[in-house]
């Protein structure tokens, strides 16, 4: 059999083959075989298979780790999962065998990330705003316009004064915090027929934004004059069809990954909020890995991180070409637009003093936070500029 898919029907074609080939020889092989381009050779896969089989027996530790995201999403957006397995298992010369399930075969949201914390799973993906509920100072990021920029982002969250104050308070929560990355910052995405391309706050007035349960996005947008309305993330897309809902935040990226391709009208690139996810795994088998394997699992995570961050504008660019030749239109607010978006919802408000103090335990400790996102770390991370 050609190792090249049908043209007719692709993604149909490509869904039913990816179930086939996992059925057959496991979740692990498809995901590779998706992401290697041999998902239609019989002859690779058997190949791809008895590899993935003799390394698994021949590993001494198995790391299950899950994901909610298709094998090749990264090339939208950018969560690097069979990069991080490949790295693990050469860095750590094949001791570590990471089996992998992906497109939420194991759980979503939550759900995912109570299974790592309970151990059930060795390892996952969890957007920050899923993962908020079990170590609540990681919410911290979800205070506007101030590391909502990728660059800043990444200089947090690789940060001393981030691995002195947050990491803690996450490892005693079971977690231990593989990397943190971001997809590119969080959006004002309109659906079609609203009629009103969203340049400043007063846009936003009387707008109904579906924001998931965070009650700090929440406040962001009552701030800018919107109406906040808490829609679940599997009913959103029917909510913006039917005008319960007028516009969402996902990045870019997440927006059409996520196919609201055929929704949307415009996108708005505010740079509020990082759109940001974490590899985590469980603490306890981490602590329980071999001193020496538990450095080759730090340098793993590190290279993967550097490798999802190089990815974001890639994703980003084949995600707007896509969303483009939809009809989907672009604004990037001027300098003086963004400085009204600041003033009108920006950390700098009296209003975000009391998160300030319950997420970071004082407004000093957000403050070098703040210092820190400001202060070039050792990535360097493409924004869009317009």
């Amino acid at each position: 059999m050609s190792k090249h898919r049908p043209e007719a029907n692709e993604d149909g074609f490509q869904r039913r083959r990816f179930l086939i080939v996992a059925s057959r020889y496991g979740f692990t092989t498809a995901v590779l075989a998706a992401t290697g381009g041999f998902l239609w050779s019989e002859a690779d896969l058997a190949r791809a298979a008895d590899n993935e089989e003799a390394k698994e027996k021949a590993a001494k530790h198995v790391m299950i780790f899950a994901t909610e995201y298709k094998a090749d999403d990264y090339k939208t957006y950018p969560i690097m999962q069979t990069q991080f397995k490949d790295n693990l298992e050469a860095l750590s010369g094949n001791a570590v065998y990471v089996k992998l399930f992906p497109s939420g075969q194991l759980g979503i949201g939550s759900a995912l990330a109570q299974k790592v914390q309970a151990g059930t799973i060795q390892g996952g993906s969890v957007s920050l705003s899923n993962f908020s509920p079990f170590a609540p100072i990681v919410d911290v990021i979800n205070i506007p316009f101030w590391c909502g920029e990728n660059q800043r982002f990444a200089n947090l969250v690789t940060s001393t004064v981030w691995n002195g104050e947050i990491t803690p308070k996450v490892t005693g929560k079971g977690y231990k915090p593989m990397f943190y990355f971001t997809v590119d910052p969080r959006t004002i995405a309109a659906r079609k027929g609203l009629g009103r391309q969203i340049k400043t706050p007063d846009d936003m007035r009387g707008l109904k934004m579906r924001v998931p349960s965070s009650r700090l996005l929440q406040q962001f947008y009552r701030l800018t004059g919107a109406n906040p309305t808490v829609v679940a993330w599997g009913e959103t897309p029917s909510a913006l069809k039917q005008g319960v809902a007028d516009a969402l935040d996902p990045s870019v990226g997440a927006l059409y990954t996520f196919g609201f391709i055929d929704i949307l009208e415009s996108i708005t690139l505010v740079d509020s909020v990082p759109d940001a996810q974490m590899f985590a795994a469980n603490y306890g088998w981490f602590q329980a890995l071999p001193k020496d394997l538990q450095m080759k699992f730090e340098e793993a995570s590190e290279k993967t991180q550097g490798e999802s961050f190089a990815q974001i504008p890639i994703a980003r660019k084949a995600s707007m070409d896509a969303l483009g030749k939809a009809g989907v239109k672009f604004y990037k607010p001027t300098a003086a637009e963004h400085k009204r978006w600041v003033d009108a919802a920006g950390e700098q408000r009296p209003e975000w003093n009391d998160i300030k103090k319950e997420l970071a335990g004082s407004t000093d400790t957000f403050d070098k936070l703040k210092t820190a996102a400001n202060t070039k770390g050792k990535f360097t991370v493409n924004d869009y500029q317009g």
